[in-house]
């Protein structure tokens, strides 16, 4: 019986790291905007005001922010593989020499390195160098559309759950509801990203949580300290 393709923790660094990044995000900034906001004893309607307005300023600022730099990692990307396919172009013997060096210096001996830089060249040389010399793996290439959508959606998600908590909150307990509420998201979205990146859930719960509750805490701290002034 034919087994199935094997499945490592790694295929899914690209989409993973945007998603966690974008969620995290969006519960941190959006909770803090809304606890600070609160405890300047701003009016409940420009409370929820702000938090909007965060909300889609935010995952506009992901999407964008996450697209450049990926952007900016592709075209390295590109002018990598320019650069390699040139260089096959014009000095093929010296690429399949370079192949079988990198061979030989993870294990192989030097006929058996030539033989299979050899044959990688003839089947794709710009793969082989691609992977063997560059290490652009396909599964793990730039893909801006990807992250900047996963990014803005994630982050879109994760504002609003602390949102949902101030519209059921009464407005004397704002604060502990959306603060409290919000580390519990943290917490369970710290979980799974570690669980599905193969980490201690643990680990992951405790330090999202962590600097969240520090985000809230301060932006709590300067609303109530300048609120009144302003």
């Amino acid at each position: 019986m034919p087994h199935q393709p094997e499945r490592h923790f790694s295929d899914r660094i690209g989409w993973l790291r945007a998603s966690v990044l974008g969620a995290n995000d969006g519960v941190v900034s959006t909770a803090s905007l809304v606890v600070g906001v609160a405890a300047a004893q701003t009016a409940r309607a420009d409370v929820l005001l702000a938090g909007i307005a965060g909300l889609v300023a935010g995952a506009m600022s992901m999407a964008a922010g996450e697209y450049v730099s990926v952007s900016s990692q592709a075209d390295t990307e590109k002018a990598d593989l320019a650069r390699e396919a040139l260089e096959l172009a014009t000095d093929p013997d010296f690429e399949l020499e370079e192949l079988a060096k990198i061979y030989e210096a993870r294990g192989l001996d030097p006929a058996l390195a030539a033989q299979v830089a050899e044959q990688l060249m003839a089947h794709d040389a710009l793969g082989a160098h691609a992977r063997d010399e560059l290490g652009l793996a396909e599964e793990h290439r730039a893909r801006p559309m990807q992250a900047a959508f996963a990014s803005a959606a994630t982050f879109t998600v994760g504002a609003a759950m602390p949102l949902l908590l101030f519209l059921v909150a009464p407005s004397s307990r704002i604060i502990p509801i959306v603060s409290v509420g919000s580390l519990i998201f943290l917490a369970i979205l710290g979980g799974i990203a570690a669980r599905a990146g193969g980490a201690s859930m643990l680990l992951g719960a405790g330090r999202v949580t962590f600097w969240g509750a520090l985000a809230m805490g301060l932006t709590a701290a300067i609303g109530a300290m300048f609120g009144p002034v302003v």
